[in-house]
C-alpha cells in the first residue's frame, strides 16, 4: 500500500470549530499530508489559480485531494465544484463534498457536477470519527490518482 504522505490537502471549511476538530482527528490518524485550508469560494479560488494572496506556490501548492464544504460564504462550494471540473488543469483533482447537508438534491447536483465523493458530517463524534477514517484510509492510502 502507498501512502501519500507529502501529498497536500486543501480543506475548504469556513468554520473554525469544524476545521479544528478535522486537523484533530487527522493527527489521532496519524495523517502527515500537509493541510491547507480556504474559508470561502473566493479564496479557494485564489488558492487554486495562484491569485492574491496566493501567487507564490510555497503557500499554495496542487492538492491531490480537495475536501469541500457546500455551504461557504460568497462562491458557494456547489459553483466552486462546477467551476473546477470544468477546467482541464483541475478537472482531475479528486474533490470530495464533506457536507452537513443531506438533501438529496445536494447529493444528486454535486455528483452530476463532478463530485468524486459526498460524505455527510456526522453531529455524533464516534460517527464522524469513522467518516474522517473511511476519507483518510481511501482517499489518502488506498485510491490511486491519474499520473
Amino acid at each position: 500500500m502507498t501512502t501519500k504522505l507529502n501529498d497536500p490537502l486543501l480543506v475548504v471549511e469556513d468554520s473554525n470549530e469544524d476545521f479544528r476538530i478535522l486537523q484533530r482527528l487527522m493527527r489521532r490518524m496519524a495523517v502527515k499530508n500537509p493541510i491547507y485550508r480556504c474559508t470561502n469560494g473566493d479564496e479557494v479560488l485564489d488558492y487554486l489559480y495562484q491569485e492574491g494572496n496566493y501567487k507564490n506556490i510555497d503557500v499554495a501548492p496542487r492538492p491531490s485531494v480537495i475536501l469541500l464544504d457546500l455551504n461557504l460564504p460568497g462562491i458557494d462550494g456547489r459553483e466552486i465544484l462546477e467551476q473546477l471540473k470544468q477546467d482541464k488543469s483541475f478537472k482531475e483533482i479528486p474533490v470530495i463534498v464533506f457536507t452537513t447537508s443531506s438533501n438529496p438534491k445536494d447529493i444528486e447536483l454535486c455528483y452530476q457536477k463532478g463530485a468524486n465523493g459526498y460524505l455527510i458530517k456526522p453531529m455524533d463524534a464516534q460517527e464522524l470519527q469513522k467518516t474522517v477514517q473511511a476519507f483518510v484510509d481511501y482517499w489518502l492510502e488506498v485510491n490511486i490518482p491519474p499520473v
